[in-house]
């Protein structure tokens, strides 16, 4: 039970009792994500369970479900798209009113077990391929998520990619795009251990975050500024660094974004005049796991040396602890059952 992220505490709960139309998972495997440990994001919903990157093994099936069966393994959703209004009708569902504001997990992620209903069932939920272990599964989401940001910005083969910011997010960016074809790979952060975490998985160089960045990308990139910028990092720095380290006819993607109510001065005159984009990703669509799920399956994104702990579940609020503390620390991993 989330309070802030000094306080998550273990209660006692009755499992989740089924309907017709439901699934009972056992939790296998849960992620710590990002978001979990932003605190202003978090906190006005406080107290509740979170928990939305996991796995489990199916234990109860309603009896009008045919598509699942018990003791499937299998990755699941709390967020998915209704895929009848106007914004999932056009390419945006995750602009979608229903995708941003029900959840179809009871209670939550960081639990034993779990009731999975509605829509995350039919196009949330999907069969882990052979191979690919619970907590590779548990990454689908955030790839997920990571695809959808590298389709906003198409990526070129080639294109020379600037990461700010090397948390899971960044350096699942850097992964993919690696696996994508890009060039060069240049990566900023603040902490050494995660600078080191970006040249391990691709970056072809790594920038400290309070250093010039541009200067640094004109220095590594023979003169010329980055095709494509992703913010990664949601601080004002990170966000006015992209702006000036953005080439011509490039583009800028806000993966992450400074805190509510603060702003950014744009002068959008030489945006204007050379043809830079400024774009925004938010979620991941069906689409977007279920390439997610292909590309764990297939090796082309290796994810399980992303992971840096495990906790129990009795143990959660030291998870909750180290991956808001970030020190050395890369994804969490919180393991209801143990093993």
């Amino acid at each position: 039970m989330y309070h802030n992220n000094s306080r998550v505490d273990v209660e006692e709960m009755p499992i989740p009792k089924i309907g017709t139309r439901d699934i009972l998972l056992k939790v296998v495997a849960s992620g710590i994500c990002g978001s979990d440990v932003l605190e202003w994001y978090r906190i006005k919903k406080a107290p509740l369970v979170l928990g939305h990157e996991l796995t489990g093994e199916i234990v109860e099936v309603g009896e009008e479900i045919t598509k699942f069966k018990k003791g499937d393994r299998v990755f699941t959703t709390h967020h998915v798209p209704c895929d009848e209004c106007h914004w999932c009708l056009t390419g945006h569902e995750t602009a979608c009113v229903t995708f941003q504001t029900k959840t179809n997990f009871d209670p939550g992620g960081f639990s034993e077990y779990l009731r999975v209903s509605g829509r995350s069932i039919d196009t949330g939920t999907f069969v882990l391929p052979d191979g690919v272990s619970f907590e590779e599964g548990s990454f689908i989401e955030p790839l997920g998520t990571v695809v959808r940001g590298l389709r906003a910005v198409a990526l070129q083969p080639g294109d020379t990619l600037l990461v700010l910011g090397c948390g899971i997010a960044g350096l699942l960016m850097i992964k993919l795009a690696r696996a994508l074809g890009a060039g060069r790979i240049i990566a900023t952060d603040i902490n050494e251990y995660r600078m080191q975490a970006a040249k391990r998985f691709g970056a072809e160089a790594v920038v400290p975050g309070d250093a010039d960045v541009p200067a640094a990308v004109r220095e590594l990139n023979d003169g010329r500024l980055a095709d494509k910028v992703i913010v990664c990092a949601g601080v004002m720095s990170a966000a006015q660094q992209a702006l000036d380290s953005v080439d011509r006819g490039g583009t800028v993607l806000f993966f992450a974004v400074p805190n509510p109510g603060e702003t950014l001065a744009i002068d959008f005159n030489p945006f204007w005049r050379n043809d830079i984009s400024l774009k925004t990703c938010y979620g991941a669509a069906p689409l977007d796991n279920r390439q997610a799920v292909e590309l764990i399956r297939a090796g082309n994104v290796i994810v399980r040396d992303l992971i840096t702990h495990r906790f129990s579940l009795d143990e959660i609020a030291k998870g909750f602890k180290a991956a808001s503390g970030g020190k050395e620390c890369l994804k969490v991993i919180i393991k209801p059952h143990g093993g």
